[in-house]
């Protein structure tokens, strides 16, 4: 197996060291830094090969969002890099954030799956393969948000709707999914508009509510990558 470079971003030493070591017992893993904050890590990723980065979502200066922005502006620069993201909160707000672009190459876990370095391992493995990794709790957090209006709301989804947000899944903006079923981009809107009123997701911002759907259709196809 091809070893694989990561960056660990941890403000906590103690949690980043037990990180590094767990990654790096493993044989496969290449830990090539260690650092406390979201600069630095952008800094080592713009200046060094990086396969993964694994990163807390909290770090300085605010100890707010620093590890999600600093993911998406990696991902803005460098596509290819996968990314794991490591939180002690099952909230999906956070997960949502992370997803709001796609799912391809993102991993969201909760700290205390690191417990189990297997566990991170296979996100680290998924996400440098360019799948995605959702923790369990997360999804079933956000599933019961979701589904407040119907038992099994994927289930009311037309033929039609559940082909656009199959699409979706697959990180297709509306324009690519029109390409991909022939149809008008016009009626991928139509499609998106009534399926996110059936999932209950008509009171969220259209990034956001694109995102919660795709974790209700992983969670419910069972593609959303168990632990």
């Amino acid at each position: 197996m091809t070893e694989l470079r990561v960056v660990v971003a941890e403000d906590h030493y103690l949690v980043r060291e037990g990180i590094r070591r767990a990654l790096e017992a493993s044989g496969r893993i290449d830990v090539v830094a260690t650092v406390s904050s979201g600069d630095e890590l952008e800094s080592v990723v713009d200046h060094e090969r990086v396969d993964v980065v694994v990163t807390d979502i909290r770090m300085p200066p605010d100890h707010h969002t620093e590890g999600i922005d600093a993911a998406h502006r990696i991902r803005g620069r460098h596509p290819g890099i996968g990314i794991v993201v490591l939180s002690q909160h099952a909230d999906a707000t956070y997960a949502i954030e992370l997803l709001r672009d796609g799912t391809d190459g993102l991993a969201y876990l909760l700290k205390e799956r690191v417990g189990d370095p297997r566990q991170l391992l296979t996100a680290i493995d998924t996400v440098a393969a360019g799948g995605s990794v959702i923790d369990p709790d997360v999804v079933g957090a956000l599933v019961e948000q979701t589904s407040r209006q119907s038992e099994s709301p994927v289930g009311t989804l037309t033929p039609r709707e559940h082909d656009v947000l199959h699409q979706m899944a697959q990180g297709r903006t509306n324009a690519g999914i029109a390409l991909e079923l022939n149809v008008s981009e016009s009626s991928v809107e139509k499609y998106a508009t009534s399926m996110f009123a059936k999932l209950g997701l008509t009171d969220e911002p259209l990034v956001h509510r694109r995102v919660a759907a795709v974790l209700t259709y992983l969670h419910q196809a069972g593609q959303a990558r168990p632990l």
